[in-house]
């Protein structure tokens, strides 16, 4: 279950920070009112996944895949600029991750 409060916290954290894009600096109303709700809503689930998980792993994993989805948002619903030097950025992330997620395995 600690597994899928963690995919929970990403999900919200990426709404939230979506949000955070339409609430245009919170000048829009309901985007500034869901942005708080979703990152109440992340904190809530990434605070039940640490109950079982390793906060170093979980909050790699929180950030980096966060990170790596709002990148492709970012390309996708904003049109923001797509190139070589952002793609290898966002392998690096998620490489990061998965080495992290390694290093907790016996070799």
């Amino acid at each position: 279950m600690h597994w899928i409060y963690l995919v929970f916290a990403i999900l919200f954290e990426v709404a939230g920070t979506t949000s955070m894009k339409f609430s245009n600096g919170f000048d829009k109303l309901l985007p500034s009112i869901l942005m708080a709700v979703f990152y109440i809503l992340s904190l809530g689930s990434l605070t039940l996944a640490l109950k079982k998980l390793d906060v170093s792993i979980a909050y790699a994993i929180w950030s980096g895949l966060g990170t790596t989805l709002i990148a492709i948002l970012g390309i996708v619903l904003f049109k923001e600029t797509f190139n070589t030097f952002k793609v290898i950025s966002v392998i690096l992330i998620i490489l990061g991750v998965v080495g992290l997620n390694l290093s907790n395995t016996k070799i």
